[in-house]
């Protein structure tokens, strides 16, 4: 924190200086809006929305319970609400009370994918209204600020994703927690920005498990030594307290939602169950039987493999990762459109389905998993309450012809040990604890031990901070973006996206790279290493005026390995078009 201040202060007084002789004046501080109207303006949203028919009224008791708990001393809270209840805006509403209550500086929501970080960031300054676009700071790695604001203002917003100088910023995991491992002054800058500040970490059942005390100390530190008020929001609360028996786990922490059971009862809107071994061609059987279904499994080659067996039937579609945003959105559109106008719809998906995508289906069958992500699947059954609990089915299954990945083995084992002995209610609180509990005995001492491990015994002036930013990755995985210009609804093969193409133009023409890579953002797939390496010496990728850009753009070449169905695919990248002899 000490180094953080004076990194900033360097910087600005460095900026200060070349302002001087350029014959300008010293840089502005934040004026962005206070806290005070952004609350005002939020009342104003809040009271807009409806509070009859439906969940509205319960929503709207949450809220209020919430937000009268903001004079309470800054400090830990947790804020266990279960989806469709608002706990976005509820969490939103009780920061800018609390912080006004007490004198914070700002807000900091912090959510674990990039997925999400844009459609949270969408809803708060939809909310805050004029004062939106000024007051949230989105900050994330793959974010450009808007190339049609003022130079003044893109100038500004970029000062404030350095040192998080606004008044409301959303940010990702990676960012927030990394930053305050780092070692780097421009990552370190920021950190002074986070004391006195009311951060909500939202879907905190996410933190990874090889750095879960680290992050944990990490959490307890802010609350107890820098006047920060920290809020756990999820649907499944992870057991962090040292009531929980959490090794060095979290005390005094306070629930801000009204009495969790009976939330969990009132807006109780599917039934679980464990539905034994069910082979593909049980899956395949399900799928034809039910004409609204969804299908989530574990890894892309489960999932385009089930899919095949069920494309040639009505409504039949399929969601992966390996899709860029702008395919995976035109998908889900048509997924929204079926269920709407009731007409035959079966989705086989992976697990990014489950990352607060909006849709509603009478039935889910779900690949053995972690039991938080198998409620975060239910979440996709009958989401607005539309029909009966007892009628909108959550099965579980094993597969037998794809055991889970690895890295998943663990979570799926701890489920099924919580399953025996909570089989009557999958999703109650106490199901959600046990499995919780039951994880973390199984990591015992690799819950980021190793970490910690680093600090013992050294002297204040031996703190091996190289070593731990090394260490502390929240995202272990390397993973390359690949540029996928191609239209995969046109009806010409191989068609480039009419706004890919613009955008690539401009890089080739040296028009203003912001612009350009905001646009490209959406066509963007996430490739492994390995998988990036393949395509390079196949020729199958080449980077985009490399003379300018090096290799920070690199587009797919080979349109043949990005199908409609399935996405982008590497298993034969030398693939060319036998007629033209080209990719």
């Amino acid at each position: 924190m000490i180094f953080s201040c004076l990194v900033d202060a360097d910087y600005i007084d460095t900026e200060n200086f070349y302002r001087h002789v350029e014959g300008r004046g010293p840089r502005d501080e934040n004026t962005g809006p206070s806290l005070q109207v952004l609350r005002d303006r939020l009342d104003a949203h809040l009271a807009s929305l409806p509070k009859e028919g439906g969940i509205n009224p319960l929503r709207a008791r949450i809220l209020t319970h919430v937000r009268a708990q903001a004079a309470d001393a800054p400090g830990l809270f947790t804020l266990t609400v279960p989806t469709g209840g608002g706990k976005t805006l509820a969490s939103l509403a009780f920061a800018l009370d609390h912080a006004l209550a007490h004198g914070l500086r700002r807000v900091i929501y912090v959510v674990p994918f990039t997925s999400i970080i844009e459609q949270t960031a969408a809803v708060f300054r939809s909310a805050f209204g004029e004062y939106g676009q000024e007051a949230v700071l989105e900050h994330h790695s793959a974010y450009v600020d808007d190339p049609n604001s003022q130079p003044q203002a893109r100038e500004k917003r970029e000062r404030a994703m350095e040192n998080w100088d606004a008044p409301v910023v959303v940010t990702t995991s990676v960012q927030f927690f990394e930053s305050l491992a780092a070692d780097r002054p421009s990552r370190c800058r920021k950190l002074h920005n986070i004391a006195a500040s009311v951060v909500i970490l939202d879907e905190a059942q996410t933190l990874p498990l090889p750095l879960l005390r680290p992050c944990v100390q990490l959490i307890d530190e802010l609350a107890l030594n820098y006047r920060a008020s920290l809020v756990l929001c999820t649907a499944t609360q992870p057991a962090l307290g040292k009531v929980d028996g959490f090794p060095d786990g979290l005390e005094n922490v306070r629930e801000l939602a009204p009495d969790p059971r009976h939330l969990y009862e009132q807006l109780r809107r599917v039934s679980v169950r464990h539905a034994g071994e069910l082979d593909d061609a049980a899956l395949t059987k399900k799928l034809h039987a039910s004409e609204q279904a969804l299908c989530i499994v574990n890894n892309r080659q489960h999932a385009r493999t089930l899919f095949q067996s069920i494309a040639d039937l009505p409504g039949a579609l399929h969601l992966t990762t390996l899709m860029h945003a702008r395919h995976r959105s035109r998908v889900l559109d048509k997924v929204r459109s079926h269920l709407r106008d009731g007409e035959p719809c079966r989705l086989v998906s992976t697990s990014l389905v489950e990352a607060g995508v909006d849709v509603s289906f009478p039935t889910v069958l779900r690949a053995e998993a972690g039991l938080d992500s198998i409620a975060q699947a239910a979440g996709r059954c009958n989401r607005n309450g539309e029909r009966p609990a007892q009628d909108s089915q959550v099965l579980v299954f094993a597969s037998p012809d794809w055991k889970p990945p690895r890295e998943l083995e663990q979570f799926a084992g701890a489920f099924r040990a919580i399953e025996r002995r909570h089989r009557d209610d999958l999703l109650a609180l106490e199901a959600i604890k046990a499995y919780f509990q039951e994880i973390y005995w199984r990591k015992d001492g690799r819950l980021g031990d190793d970490v910690l491990a680093l600090f013992k015994g050294v002297g204040i002036e031996d703190l091996p901070l190289e070593s731990l930013a090394a260490r502390f990755r929240m995202i272990e995985t390397r993973m390359r973006p690949v540029i996928v210009p191609y239209d995969p609804f046109s009806d010409s093969p191989g068609k480039e996206d009419p706004a890919a193409d613009e955008a690539l133009k401009d890089l080739r023409d040296g028009k203003p790279v912001s612009a350009a890579a905001r646009k490209l953002q959406t066509f963007l797939v996430q490739v492994p290493e390995q998988a990036y390496q393949a395509l390079w010496q196949a020729g199958a990728i080449e980077p985009v005026a490399p003379e300018r850009y090096g290799e920070q753009f690199v587009r797919l070449v080979n349109a043949r390995l990005y199908d409609p169905r399935f996405g982008l695919h590497w298993e034969d990248p030398h693939v060319r078009d036998a007629e033209s002899n080209v990719w």
